[in-house]
C-alpha cells in the first residue's frame, strides 16, 4: 500500500497570509484544494512538497457570482457545484456538461475547478469548455495580481504559466452573444471514472437564428500536449451558412489539427478519427442550440 510522505499542513486565514507563506517557502509548498490529484501524486512520489497550504478558510473562493453579464467562479468551487449550479446551467450549459463528465459523484464532490485547471492535465475535462467560452483566470502572488486568458495558460503536460508562489483565485467567464450554442463530448471506455481518450468542445455563434456563423470555436482534448484549438476548422466555419456538409468538412479538417500519441487507451489513428466524429457531433448540437435560442447561453 502506498503511503503519503510526511508533510506539514497549514490553514492560513487570509489570502495575504497564504501568499506570504508560499513566497517564503519558495516552491517547497503546494496549495491543496480537493486533493484528488495532488494526494495521488504524492503517494506515487511524483511530487514531494514539504508543506501543504489549504485555502479552505479564506473567504470568497467558494462563490459563483454574476460578473458583468458573465460569471465569476471561485477557484475552490467544487465540480459538483458547477454541474448543479442553476446559473451555470442557464448561462453556460457547455461548462455544466463538461463538469458532469468528470470522475464520479465522490470525485466531483471533492475536486475543484481551480485544481482541474492548475494540474494542466492534457485530458482534463473543464479546460476545453472554458476555452471555447473565452475564460480567463486570475493569478495572485505576493504583492501582485495578473489575469491570463485560458488559451495562453497551458504550456505542456503538467505545466503552465503559473509562477512559484502564485495562486489561482478565480475564473472569469464572459457573457456569450445571442444565438450562441455549444457542446462537450468526452469519449472513454467507461461511463464514469474515466480519463478521456478524446474530448471535444465546440461553440457556434450565428448572426441570427437562420443566418451565418459569425464565430466558431473548437477545442480538442487528450490529443496533444495541451488542450488545443482547431484554428483551420474554425476558419472554415466562419462566415458560412450552417449545414451538415459544412460541419462534416470542418470535422475532417479538425482531425488533421491534432498530434495524439498511441497508448493503452487508444492509438493515434483512432484518436484522430474520433476527433472528426466528435467534432461533427458537437457542431451539430451547438448549431441546434444557437438557432433555437433568443438569448446567449453556450
Amino acid at each position: 500500500m502506498l503511503l503519503l510522505p510526511k508533510f506539514d499542513y497549514e490553514e492560513p486565514k487570509s489570502m495575504r497570509e497564504a501568499l506570504a507563506m508560499l513566497s517564503e517557502l519558495k516552491g517547497s509548498a503546494k496549495v491543496i484544494a480537493g486533493g484528488t490529484d495532488l494526494l495521488v501524486n504524492m503517494k506515487k512520489g511524483t511530487v514531494r512538497p514539504t508543506r501543504l497550504v489549504s485555502l479552505k478558510k479564506i473567504g470568497g473562493l467558494r462563490e459563483i457570482a454574476r460578473e458583468d453579464a458573465g460569471l465569476s467562479i471561485g477557484s475552490h468551487v467544487t465540480i459538483s457545484e458547477i454541474a448543479d449550479s442553476a446559473l451555470v446551467v442557464s448561462l453556460f450549459p457547455v461548462l455544466a456538461r463538461s463538469a458532469s463528465c468528470l470522475g464520479s459523484p465522490l470525485i466531483r464532490n471533492r475536486a475543484t475547478i481551480g485544481g482541474n485547471i492548475v494540474t494542466a492535465r492534457p485530458a482534463a475535462d473543464l479546460p476545453p469548455a472554458l476555452m471555447v467560452l473565452g475564460a480567463e483566470v486570475q493569478l495572485k502572488g505576493k504583492g501582485k495580481s495578473r489575469t491570463v486568458p485560458l488559451d495562453s495558460f497551458f504550456t505542456g503536460p503538467g505545466s503552465s504559466v503559473m509562477k512559484a508562489g502564485e495562486v489561482l483565485t478565480k475564473i472569469s467567464v464572459p457573457a456569450v452573444p445571442s444565438f450562441t450554442g455549444g457542446d462537450y463530448i468526452k469519449l472513454g471506455h467507461r461511463a464514469a471514472l474515466e480519463i478521456a481518450i478524446v474530448a471535444v468542445a465546440s461553440r457556434l455563434t450565428l448572426d441570427r437564428p437562420d443566418g451565418v456563423i459569425v464565430d466558431a470555436r473548437i477545442v480538442l482534448s487528450s490529443v496533444a500536449p495541451t488542450a488545443v484549438h482547431a484554428p483551420l476548422a474554425e476558419k472554415a466555419l466562419t462566415g458560412q451558412r450552417p449545414s451538415e456538409e459544412l460541419f462534416a468538412r470542418a470535422a475532417s479538417i479538425a482531425a488533421t489539427e491534432c498530434s495524439p500519441i498511441t497508448d493503452l487507451r487508444g492509438g493515434a489513428g483512432y484518436r484522430c478519427d474520433m476527433v472528426g466524429i466528435l467534432t461533427r457531433r458537437t457542431l451539430l448540437k451547438a448549431f441546434h442550440d444557437a438557432s433555437g435560442m433568443k438569448e446567449g447561453g453556450a
